[in-house]
This record gives structure tokens, C-alpha cells and sequence, in this order.
């Protein structure tokens, strides 16, 4: 019987830890850093949060195809997605409003199809009228396969009300835990 030798049984194992990193980080899970305060109080610049790519279906690399999804996405729930201005970046951003619904801000709040949103994270934050999808008493209609996103921090934040839409093909993951530093360890409400 033959042994493989050390040198051989070492580079086996690196190929495969690096093999199943790979494959963890594309469909699994994904560490980013927060580069901006658009999120705060939620995610301080500098956080290094986890996000979950099997919920929404992680994409399959080189193609538009994607996994089946574990869920849809939900008012309020916190994404990555790959910006729409500039697909070599990524943003995270607060999901508000979901195809083909009718979102308004007015006084702070966030109106759903003409009713004031009771989802209780939406009524935490001050949301500020900017840009030209954020205009005061201006209604505006998500488009199918799209979603409306807002940082927590509406003062500093650049997201759907001067940009528009993130399509759902965009899309990376659910952000779920701050793991760095270490005083703001964190689940991602």
C-alpha cells in the first residue's frame, strides 16, 4: 500500500478549504465592510457585517440565472445589492417598498399605497424628502422585479430617492449579523 506523501497531503487540503471558501463566499455567505454613515444608527462605518446570500437565491457566477430563493425579500429587511449606477459597486441599503406598490414619504414617514407603514423599523427613522424620486407629497410607483431603498440615515444617504430602483436581478444578499468590532457584536434588525 502506498502513502501519499506530506507535501502532497498538504496541498490536497488547501485546494479543498480553498475550493469550499469559494463556495461558501458565492452561495452561502459574504463579509463587507460598511464604508459610509448612511446606515447609522443600524451599521457604523467601519462595521463588518455577514450577509446570507441563499435567502434571496444566490446568483450562479458568469450567468443571470440564480438559485431557487429560501424567501422573498420583506418591507424593512436590510440588503446588499449591486448598485444600479455602478454594477462594480455594492450598496446596503433598508428595503421599503416592493413591486408594484405606491410609496410616499410625507413628514418623515413612509406611506404605503396611500397608508401609513406600522412595520415598526420604517417608524424608528426620519426619512427626508430629496431627490427626485423622494419629493414631498410625490407618489411613487415601484416597478415590477424592483424595490425602493432607503438608508436609515436619510440625511446622508444616497439611495432610491435620487437614484430610483434596485431590480431584483441586483440583488446579494440579507445582511443578518455585525461580527467587527468586537463591542457591536449583533444580529441585524
Amino acid at each position: 500500500m502506498k502513502h501519499k506523501s506530506a507535501k502532497r497531503e498538504w496541498v490536497e487540503s488547501i485546494i479543498i478549504a480553498i475550493v469550499l471558501a469559494l463556495f461558501i463566499r458565492t452561495f452561502i455567505v459574504q463579509a463587507f465592510k460598511i464604508p459610509s454613515g448612511s446606515m447609522q444608527p443600524t451599521l457604523m462605518q467601519g462595521d463588518r457585517i455577514l450577509v446570507n446570500k441563499f435567502i434571496y437565491g444566490a446568483r450562479i457566477p458568469f450567468t443571470d440565472f440564480r438559485l431557487p430563493a429560501v424567501r422573498q425579500p420583506k418591507r424593512a429587511d436590510v440588503i446588499v445589492f449591486i448598485y444600479p449606477g455602478d454594477t462594480k459597486k455594492d450598496f446596503i441599503k433598508r428595503l421599503i417598498g416592493l413591486p408594484g406598490e405606491k410609496v410616499e414619504i410625507k413628514e418623515g414617514n413612509i406611506f404605503i399605497n396611500g397608508k401609513l407603514t406600522n412595520e415598526m423599523m420604517l417608524m424608528k427613522f426620519y426619512y427626508y424628502n430629496r431627490g427626485d424620486f423622494g419629493q414631498d407629497s410625490k407618489t411613487i410607483e415601484v416597478p415590477a422585479e424592483s424595490f425602493y431603498v432607503l438608508g436609515d440615515n436619510s440625511n446622508t444617504s444616497r439611495d432610491s430617492r435620487y437614484w430610483g430602483f434596485v431590480p431584483h436581478q441586483n440583488l446579494v444578499g440579507k445582511a443578518f449579523l455585525i461580527y467587527w468590532p468586537l463591542n457591536r457584536i449583533r444580529i441585524i434588525k
